[in-house]
């Protein structure tokens, strides 16, 4: 059983769409401060795109985590 997780960051962009980022195996102890504070920064410095869109707006945040049990089947 494999075990992973992710932080997504929900940004809206100019044009007033949403867009998510995401990325893998944040920190345990990750607060909400900090998520906060990280996305202020992307927006302020224009850090990402998407389709040439800059982000003005920060929408949310979750860390999903998953769980994946695999099997070795044989035919």
């Amino acid at each position: 059983m494999a075990q992973s997780s992710k932080l997504v960051m929900v940004f809206k962009n100019r044009i007033g769409k949403n867009v998510s980022i995401s990325i893998d195996d944040p920190k345990d102890d990750l607060t909400e401060e900090e998520i906060k504070t990280a996305m202020e920064l992307i927006i302020a410095k224009n850090v990402f795109k998407k389709n040439n869109y800059t982000f003005v707006e920060a929408v949310g945040a979750k860390v999903v985590n998953t769980t994946t049990d695999e099997y070795d089947l044989v035919l």
